[in-house]
């Protein structure tokens, strides 16, 4: 099942999403849900972030620095 989405583009955005759209050869349609889907996967990991924030503070990984340095 699919779900129709209209939302509104500026010029400028509209403009950049045609022109990407004609250098990767797909269709707007196609790179607008590709850029959708990869939004959600982002917004999902920036809240699964937030929530473990406070458990790796508490294991006294404070910055990401911390994190890598043990981790790497």
């Amino acid at each position: 099942m699919t779900t129709d989405l209209t939302i509104p583009l500026d010029d400028e955005l509209d403009a950049e999403l045609t022109r990407l759209a004609q250098l990767t050869q797909r269709s707007k349609s196609e790179l607008a849900h590709e850029m959708v889907r990869r939004g959600a996967e982002l917004e999902a990991l920036r809240l699964a972030r937030q929530r473990l924030i406070p458990y790796a503070e508490r294991a006294g990984y404070l910055t990401d620095e911390d994190f890598w340095r043990a981790f790497s």
